[in-house]
């Protein structure tokens, strides 16, 4: 131990001493066991040394390991954390884009459907203007009724040009005579077997639908066969 190293270092000049006056009449005999005496305290002070830093060097590769033990830790949560925040960070992305493609679509929709309620307003005028036009017998249009034949012309261009008005911002007739059902578009009121017609077949248009773009935003009113 230290202890030791140090009692050997300092009693060394002493016990020197000693062995120069016990063996001191016997100069060759006593020199030789004097050299025993040196070489063997010298010895055990290299022993001693050699245990000693031995034992430094196992303390501080106890050290060392927890030392590396604890980076090791660190490094694993360190990584565990960025695991985590990028797994966050590409879940806040994803939201991201799906909220901008969302908000894109109802700006569009916006743009594109935000007339569908003066649309549908103008709906009942084109009906209107359509029963007006059909009300007039066909026999009474002629050059001896000019005020009639004015007036029917009058009503069938201002429809005219609504319907014009109506296509050019996307609302289309849906008019589905002998055409499938389809109950996105058309809305029953009656069915009824007709022979040599294939079943769920419109056989009558009641009332005309409308679309604007894609969207049904009146639906034809129907008899369907059975």
């Amino acid at each position: 131990t230290k202890m030791s190293s140090y009692i050997i270092r300092s009693y060394m000049p002493q016990l020197s001493t000693a062995i120069k006056n016990c063996f001191g009449a016997r100069p060759l005999k006593g020199l030789q066991h004097q050299n025993s005496y040196y070489r063997y305290f010298a010895s055990e002070e290299v022993k001693q040394n050699t245990i000693t830093a031995q034992d430094e060097q196992s303390e501080n590769e106890r050290k060392l390991s927890t030392e590396i033990e604890s980076l090791k830790k660190q490094l694993q949560d360190a990584n565990d954390k960025y695991t985590e925040l990028l797994d966050k960070y590409k879940r806040a992305l994803a939201d991201g884009e799906n909220l901008r493609t969302r908000l894109t679509k109802q700006i569009e929709d916006a743009k594109i459907f935000g007339i569908q309620g003066f649309c549908k307003d103008l709906l009942e005028v084109a009906d209107i203007l359509g029963h007006a036009t059909e009300s007039v017998p066909k026999q009474e249009i002629s050059d001896t009724n000019p005020h009639l034949k004015s007036l029917f012309e009058g009503l069938t261009m201002t429809r005219a040009s609504l319907m014009q008005v109506f296509k050019r911002h996307g609302v289309t007739v849906v008019n589905p005579l002998n055409e499938k059902f389809d109950p996105n578009l058309h809305e029953a009121l009656f069915q009824k077997p007709v022979d040599n017609v294939e079943t769920n077949t419109v056989i009558v248009v009641s009332k005309i639908g409308y679309k604007l773009h894609e969207r049904c935003i009146r639906p034809a009113l129907v008899g369907v066969s059975k």
